[in-house]
C-alpha cells in the first residue's frame, strides 16, 4: 500500500513557518489577485489563496473585472499594481477569457512581483539555477517530494504536462537536482510506453482517469497535479484507488498538490517583499 504524500500537512508546516517570519518582517507583505470573469472554480481558488494569506499575516486584496473586460483594462490594472508600494506580489487567476492574451498579461507583471513565477525572466532564471520566484505548483511538488525524502538525483521522471505553469518549470527544477526528465503532452504517442519507465510520474493534464494502473510500474512515485470536476467532485488524472496499490508514494486529489501550490505562492510573496526596492 502506498505512502500518501500529504500536501495538507506539509503546507500547514510551511504556513506556520511563514506566519512566524511575516510577524517578524519589517514590512508587511502584500498580495493582489486579479480575477477576470465569474468562473466558479477561479472564484474558489482566489478565495482559498486570500484565506491562506490572511492566515499567515499577508495583506491581500482582490480586483475583479467582468468577463467582457478588455485586455487594456487588465494591463492598466497590472501597471497600477506594479507601482503600488504596499503590493509585493501580483497574481492573475487563470484561465483568462479568450480575448485576452495570457502572454501579454504575464509579461506586463513586474518580474519582481511575479509570485506565480510565469514571467519569462523568472522562467529563464530557473534554467540558470535561480529558484526564487518559480511556478508555485512546480515548486510545491519538489518541496513535497523533498519533505518525504524521496531521492531525485539520477531518477527517471516523466511529466505529463508541458505548460509554463507546470511541466516546463518543473522539468528545470528536477534537472537542477540531477534527475533525468521526460516531458510529455496531449500529443505524445503511446504515453504508456513513457510512463512505465518512470521512477517518478507527475501528471497534470486535467484529464480524469488518464493514468491507469497498467501505465505505472511497481514502486513508482505518483504525483497527481491534475484537477477536474466530475459530478460535483474534484478529481485528478490518476485512477487513485487502483494505482495506490502499486505506487510506493501517491498524492491524493484534493489534498496533495493544491495546498502546496498555495503555500509556495505565499512563500514567493514573502520573498518578493523581502527583496523589494
Amino acid at each position: 500500500m502506498s505512502v500518501v504524500l500529504d500536501g495538507k500537512a506539509v503546507s500547514a508546516k510551511v504556513r506556520a513557518d511563514l506566519k512566524h517570519k511575516v510577524a517578524n518582517s519589517k514590512v508587511k507583505p502584500g498580495l493582489a489577485a486579479i480575477l477576470v470573469g465569474a468562473n466558479p472554480s477561479s472564484q474558489i481558488y482566489v478565495k482559498l489563496k486570500q484565506k491562506a494569506a490572511d492566515e499567515v499575516g499577508i495583506y491581500s486584496e482582490k480586483h475583479e473585472l467582468p468577463d467582457d473586460g478588455s485586455e487594456e483594462d487588465v494591463l492598466e490594472l497590472i501597471d497600477r499594481l506594479n507601482s503600488d508600494r504596499k503590493i509585493h506580489g501580483i497574481l492573475v487567476q487563470m484561465p483568462l477569457p479568450k480575448h485576452i492574451s495570457v502572454k501579454k498579461v504575464v509579461c506586463a507583471i513586474d518580474p519582481r512581483k511575479d509570485v506565480d513565477g510565469f514571467h519569462p525572466y523568472n522562467n529563464g532564471a530557473v534554467m540558470d539555477g535561480g529558484e526564487h520566484l518559480v511556478s508555485a505548483t512546480s515548486k510545491g511538488i519538489v518541496r513535497l517530494l523533498e519533505e518525504y525524502k524521496i531521492p531525485l538525483e539520477g531518477r527517471d521522471v516523466v511529466i505529463v504536462n508541458h505548460t509554463i505553469v507546470l511541466g516546463r518549470p518543473l522539468s528545470m527544477l528536477l534537472m537542477n537536482r540531477n534527475a533525468t526528465v521526460t516531458v510529455c503532452n496531449h500529443k505524445t504517442r503511446d504515453l504508456r510506453k513513457h510512463t512505465l519507465g518512470a521512477d517518478i510520474l507527475v501528471s497534470g493534464a486535467g484529464v480524469p482517469g488518464l493514468i491507469k494502473v497498467d501505465m505505472v510500474r511497481d514502486g513508482c512515485v505518483v504525483v497527481d497535479a491534475g484537477i477536474s470536476f466530475v459530478e460535483g467532485k474534484t478529481v485528478g488524472d490518476v485512477d487513485y484507488e487502483a494505482v495506490k496499490k502499486k505506487a510506493s508514494h501517491i498524492t491524493p486529489v484534493p489534498g496533495g498538490v493544491g495546498p502546496m501550490t498555495i503555500a509556495m505562492l505565499l512563500e514567493n510573496t514573502l520573498f518578493a517583499c523581502e527583496h523589494s526596492v
